[in-house]
């Protein structure tokens, strides 16, 4: 009886839990397809749908919203465990953030905390929206994860607590939907999207990660960085190198010399975790390491900046999409060797489902990794933490490829010095110079490597009297966005013989987070990396340079030695606003040139009716009236600015300042660069339009625009080979007929027959155009007296442009020298930082300059104006002009070859855009 009482018993309870599994909708049941079928492609709104209804089925899944995107739809994150962990979110995510943070945790402690504790994971999908697989193999992970009851996934659930986030909602939807708009599935493709999939900056939102610009990065780094800080994310992109299936980790050199070695090991042993499951499902074509061109050098991609976070980042680029796509034959990687241990042969028809495969694979085997190693992961990422207090603690340097070259310079010198005149210098370890045998002596490495003035800084200290205070603040904002301890001055203080206000910042070193603190603030030191000796440049991952300190022309100082006052630590993820204030005076208000936010409350006024002046060294003058009052006292409280006022009207010249009519080039398609000076605007509250190539050459500019910009890309200089100006997306995408009509209107080029007469005529009639990078090519169209600097005469007695072996300058911070007598210029400090990414560099006819036809406006005053990155050949540069304005007719060009919005970073180089919208 009590046998087949039992039977029953288990009967009901397996009815039960089939009943209870049927509640979990199948991803066909609700989409109407598998996920991974050809053709087929989920939207967000069907995807947002399916998440609600997995939330609502399954005790397994906590459904958050971490904040709106650009296009004001919910972003997602899922998060996945045991119904009992579940339970206890708040206590693993208190051990977690402990354990990356490592501050006042004894090694009993930690080592507690990391018994107890569940290893955070972070997978993703979707970020680069027409990396469709990203998306897509999210779902189907999640209904596995959620679904599947077999030990395996169990014993993840028991041990992981999983972090599944939609990285760019607003993407998804466009993207699928475009794709999905043809009823022939045959028909179906992604190319041809007519605007960027995220609103502003497309592609590049994987470049926003350590300043946060835009809101889908600052709710996925609020998750990263401050609330979760998981020890593995897992970064889903597309596509894989030809020839093969995917590209993963571990990656090539160089990696950043600040890293803890812990996370570069920890990468490579999740990365054999991932291929070895793969060889064991015989899914070949994993390549890795020089297999593929990916590093772990940048900093500011959604996995790159967790580098610098103790974090075990990881990266994988696969082939694949819902239209079937052929394997090509790549002989070179027919034979295994360690950058692909089990190559892929090739094969006619790869199906969206196999990459769909793949991934889950992929993604159980670093759930399953995290789920046996759970430990491991959390006493791990509290060890680098401690070495990282530790290294910020004491004296320490990081080893760069100068310090290296330094020793090596130091040997070579002593040796030419000791040398027998017309004698050899002696070989490192031969004829036993020095115990040991190979190498160096000892004593360059004491006396030139360890040096005490080179020693990494105990901390940084930004004074709250600098001249553009409230864009340090941005910066320290930055800091705290990516989970940088910050500290602030309470009272006025003294640290090494100098002064600082209260309300100055300090960042110091000894903290967990320290090689992004040292990323932030010092140069990176790219090694001299080329395919041979004497060979070409191999060009780096993204940038080689990026010091956000630097682009943003912060104003700090580095201070070696230990140092304490009257500071206050900051909540992590608290930020900061400078206190604004307001003089007293009758007559009105000044606000000086060199605070960007100036440029804020100047459009506010004039938008509002108000009357402003600038004064002839750029400062903005207002007077008082009860518009401008209110207008500059909120100022004051939202931007924390310090406003002067003066008793009576200035005397001397001053210029009234005017909104002009401001169009902004773009073109079908979107372009990023376009896009970062689009939301710039925006941020400041400038008035503009966007204007096309076929309304450019429609004529009649003038009666229209005052200004028109174009950014890198827009424009080229002549070539023998192609007279058409090169546009982003020329010559690619769909023809007229097959584009929505609201569409068309953004389709064309820039082109030497139409366009560029009508710019001319443009600026002959008063027009202003702004040329930023490569679209300085417009001077050469105009005739004007300039030429390309970065040259060299060959035998013929021709000039051309100088080769990588000679000149490469891959995107990196260079110094240059400024006009700040220049209206073009006002507001800018006389040497500035500069993203120069082998930009446009310009040989000026003297003459010119003389006759008053061409000013320069920046130049390079030395051979040396290297500030963070890589400079091959930099040298070549000097005397050359970075940025002139020029007049045509009774307009002006102003052409600038740096980056000076890259990716809305360079906030000291936004005043040469701003200046001249007025």
């Amino acid at each position: 009886m009590t046998n087949k009482f039992n039977r029953l018993f288990l009967a009901i309870l397996f009815l039960g839990i089939q009943s209870a599994w049927a509640q979990i909708p199948t991803p066909k049941e609700h989409f109407g397809f598998s996920i991974g079928d050809d053709y087929q492609l989920a939207n967000f709104t069907q995807t947002e749908a399916y998440f609600q209804k997995i939330a609502k089925a399954s005790d397994r899944v906590k459904l958050t919203v971490i904040g709106k995107t650009a296009e004001n739809r919910d972003q997602h994150m899922l998060i996945v465990s045991s119904p009992e962990n579940l339970k206890k979110l708040d206590r693993y995510k208190e051990i977690s953030t402990k354990m990356a943070h490592a501050d006042g945790i004894s090694e009993e402690q930690a080592r507690a905390m990391a018994a107890e504790g569940k290893s955070i994971v972070w997978i993703d999908g979707g970020l680069h929206a027409t990396e469709v697989v990203g998306i897509h193999q999210l779902i189907e992970t999640l209904y596995n994860v959620v679904s599947r009851n077999d030990a395996e996934t169990k014993r993840i659930l028991d041990n992981v607590i999983i972090l599944f986030t939609h990285a760019n909602p607003d993407g998804q939807e466009l993207v699928s939907n475009w794709y999905m708009r043809e009823k022939d599935p045959l028909k179906r493709k992604n190319e041809g999207l007519p605007r960027l999939y995220q609103k502003y900056i497309g592609h590049d939102n994987n470049r926003d990660f350590f300043i946060q610009n835009q809101v889908e990065s600052r709710n996925m780094g609020q998750q990263l960085f401050v609330e979760w800080i998981p020890q593995i994310m897992y970064n889903h992109h597309q596509r894989g190198p030809a020839g093969s299936v995917l590209a993963g980790p571990p990656y090539r050199d160089p990696f950043n010399y600040v890293f803890d070695p812990m996370m570069v090991t920890g990468i490579d042993a999740v990365g054999a975790a991932m291929y070895n499951r793969l060889n064991a499902e015989n899914k070949p074509g994993f390549t890795r390491l020089t297999g593929s061109s990916f590093s772990t050098w940048y900093n500011g991609g959604l996995r790159t900046t967790t580098h610098f976070h103790n974090m075990i980042g990881l990266l994988t680029e696969i082939i694949g999409g819902p239209t079937p796509e052929d394997v090509p034959l790549v002989p070179e990687r027919l034979i295994p060797n360690n950058n692909t241990p089990f190559p892929v042969t090739p094969q006619k028809t790869w199906h969206f489902k196999q990459s769909i495969d793949y991934s889950v694979s992929l993604n159980y085997s670093v759930l399953d990794y995290a789920a046996r190693n759970s430990d491991h992961l959390l006493y791990n990422i509290y060890t680098m933490g401690k070495n990282s207090i530790k290294r910020g603690s004491g004296d320490y340097w990081t080893p760069t490829p100068k310090r290296v070259e330094e020793i090596n310079s130091a040997y070579k010198a002593d040796q030419a010095k000791a040398r027998p005149r017309g004698g050899e210098a002696p070989t490192p370890g031969g004829g036993g110079m020095f115990r040991g045998g190979g190498g160096v002596p000892v004593k360059y490495y004491n006396t030139v490597f360890e040096a005490p003035a080179k020693r990494d800084p105990r901390g940084y200290i930004i004074p709250a009297d600098q001249a553009d205070f409230p864009t340090a603040v941005k910066f320290i904002n930055a800091l705290v966005r990516t989970g940088i301890q910050i500290e602030k001055a309470t009272s006025a203080f003294t640290v090494a013989g100098k002064n600082y206000p209260a309300g100055s910042y300090v960042v110091k070193t000894a903290q967990a987070f320290r090689p992004h603190v040292i990323d932030m603030f010092e140069p990176q030191d790219y090694p001299n990396d080329f395919q041979y000796p004497g060979g070409p440049p191999i060009r780096p991952y993204d940038a080689a340079g990026w010091t956000l300190a630097f682009q943003m022309s912060v104003k700090f100082d580095r201070i070696l030695e230990k140092f304490d006052g009257p500071f206050e630590k900051m909540p992590y993820g608290q930020l900061q606003l400078p206190v604004g204030k307001v003089a007293s005076g009758s007559a009105g208000y000044e606000i000086k040139a060199s605070v960007n936010d100036a440029f804020i409350v100047v459009n506010d006024l004039l938008k509002a009716g108000a009357e402003v002046s600038r004064l002839a060294d750029g400062t903005f003058y207002i007077p008082q009236s009860a518009k401008s009052k209110g207008i500059v006292e909120k100022a004051t409280k939202e931007l924390g600015i310090q406003i002067g006022a003066v008793a009576k009207k200035p005397a001397g010249a001053m210029e009234k300042v005017a909104p002009l009519k401001v169009a902004l080039w773009d073109t079908y398609g979107g372009s990023m660069p376009s896009g970062w000076v689009r939301w710039m605007l925006e941020q400041y509250r400038f008035p503009f339009s966007v204007i096309f190539a076929k309304e450019i050459d429609g004529g009649d500019l003038k009666s229209k625009y005052d200004v028109i910009v174009f950014v890198t890309r827009a424009i080229s200089a002549p070539s023998a080979r192609d007279s058409v100006m090169n546009a982003m997306f020329a010559g690619r995408g769909p023809k007229e007929e097959e584009v929505p009509e609201e569409f068309r209107s953004t389709m064309g080029s820039i082109t030497a027959a139409k366009s560029i007469p009508q710019l001319k005529k443009f600026m002959e009639a008063g027009g202003k155009i702004v040329t930023i990078g490569s679209s300085t090519g417009l001077a050469y169209h105009l005739g004007l007296p300039i030429r390309n600097a970065i040259t060299e005469v060959t035998k013929d007695g021709s000039s051309e442009p100088l080769p990588g072996e000679k000149f490469f300058i891959p995107g990196s911070l260079l110094n240059v020298s400024v006009d700040t007598t220049a209206k073009a210029s006002w507001g800018m400090s006389s040497k500035t930082d500069v993203y120069f990414d082998n930009s446009p560099v310009f040989t000026v006819s003297p003459d010119a300059i003389a006759k008053g036809v061409i000013k320069p406006l920046a130049w390079f005053p030395n051979s040396t104006p290297l500030r963070s990155g890589w400079a091959w050949g930099q040298a070549y540069l000097q005397g050359g002009v970075a940025a002139f304005e020029a007049n045509v007719g009774k307009g002006k060009l102003y052409a600038f070859g740096p980056e000076i919005t890259f990716r809305a970073q360079s906030h000291g180089t936004f005043k040469w855009l701003f200046n001249q919208l007025y």
